[in-house]
């Protein structure tokens, strides 16, 4: 143990930890809303827009395998760092692109980033922010990025009226990155905020405590999902199916836009407005959980996310398509806000005390594999039938997912 910790002040973490946040997902925000927008833009078909907008979480599940292990050798900072100057690049190719392929790999690149940061920030809580306070520094964390994503799409909306073309929007995460990390490398040494932390010795390095929680999820990955199959296979197919659900409203909703033929700065509203409303709701579904159970906000939570998929499927032809979308994504920003925390809350419930980090990196890539599955199936669907026979496949995932949460959130967690 080194000399005591300062006293904590929660504007202690506004430069280190949520105003680079804030930054770089303001950025995510604006891009996510385009990006099928701008692969119709290159000649991409429904289908391929899709794909490519696919592949950002493709990325992020690809990232999440190898950031534990490069935290822990570089810390929390450079990796962050690192991250924004990878997004960076991905984000130039994808200025430049010139057909779908190359906007497809720098929007790869941007997911491999988006995936180190996350990580790398979660790190940083854990090793500045005393145990006493984490949960609602977390907790904070959180809301701030899902403030990112209201903000985003509003100002990709502005920035299509100056220019007149949906990939404008990839600067405004350019000049986010290059924002957050100017913050981080101008940051003042963490311990002259923060006091000195505590380290450990973890395979046979000394590194902080946040660097030790990332390198004990990452290694030995596959071996812990076997060691928890009983468990994965079961309820963690609940979490990937939430996963699922909340990556498909991230696609299909542009894809959705396109389809139809809503403006592009139209769409960028319409999904701000719904990022306003899933912001709203973070906080509730946390008090929902804690007061009357998880399945209190996990079985509302999914049956919303796939009623929403169901109502896009029904209406795509409809002459009121334009207000169905809007009531669609709204049923769907309500859903996914209700259920803000669950995965994150599951995990904690079921991982061991003693030792939780091995299972919580397990269970996390278990969501993931949902969410990186569930836009490549839209984009598979869409391919082969349509883009309603797509949504309504999803939307009937949602019920699936209602069904095993309901069954095995009981088995797993008895009086939770």
């Amino acid at each position: 143990m080194s000399s005591p910790q300062l006293p904590f002040r929660w504007k202690s973490i506004l430069l280190p930890a949520l105003l680079p946040t804030l930054l770089f997902s303001i950025g995510e925000g604006a891009i996510i809303p385009i990006i099928p927008l701008a692969a119709n833009n290159l000649g991409a078909s429904l289908a391929i827009a899709g794909l490519v907008a696919a592949v950002l979480t493709v990325g992020e599940l690809v990232g999440n395998i190898p950031s534990g292990w490069l935290i822990a050798r570089i810390g929390e900072r450079p990796a962050m760092i690192g991250a924004t100057a990878l997004s960076v690049v991905g984000l130039v190719i994808c200025l430049i692109a010139p057909n779908p392929l190359a906007l497809g790999f720098g929007i790869l690149l941007v997911g491999l980033a988006t995936a180190v940061f996350a990580l790398a920030r979660h790190a940083f809580m854990t090793t500045f922010v005393p145990i006493e306070y984490r949960a609602r520094a977390l907790s904070t964390l959180g809301g701030v990025f899902r403030l990112g994503f209201f903000i985003g799409p509003f100002i990709t909306a502005g920035m299509i009226e100056l220019t007149g073309t949906a990939s404008s929007a990839f600067w405004v995460h350019l000049v986010a990155c290059a924002g957050a990390a100017l913050i981080l490398i101008f940051l003042p040494d963490p311990t002259e905020t923060f006091g000195a932390v505590r380290t450990v010795r973890l395979a046979g390095k000394r590194m902080t405590e946040g660097e030790a929680l990332v390198e004990r999820e990452s290694n030995g990955l596959f071996r812990t999902i076997a060691a928890n199959r009983a468990v994965l296979s079961r309820l963690g197919v609940g979490a990937a199916i939430v996963g699922a659900m909340r990556a498909s409203r991230n696609v299909i909703l542009p894809l959705w836009a396109v389809s139809i033929g809503v403006g592009d700065s139209t769409t960028a509203i319409i999904i701000g407005i719904a990022g306003a409303v899933d912001f709203a709701l973070f906080y509730t579904g946390g008090a929902i959980m804690d007061r009357f159970g998880r399945l209190w906000t996990a079985l509302p939570s999914l049956i919303g996310l796939g009623i929403g998929h169901l109502l896009l499927a029904f209406t795509h032809d409809l002459p009121s398509n334009l207000t169905w979308f809007i009531v669609a994504a709204m049923v769907l920003a309500v859903s996914n806000g209700i259920g803000s925390g669950i995965l994150m809350t599951l995990g904690a419930d079921l991982a061991d005390k003693r030792n939780p980090a091995p299972f919580l990196g397990a269970w996390r890539f278990t969501g993931g594999l949902g969410g990186a599955s569930a836009p490549l199936v839209l984009a598979g669907l869409t391919a082969v039938a349509s883009i309603s026979v797509a949504a309504g496949a999803v939307g009937l995932l949602g019920f699936v997912g209602a069904a095993v949460v309901a069954r095995y959130v009981p088995r797993f967690l008895p009086g939770r």
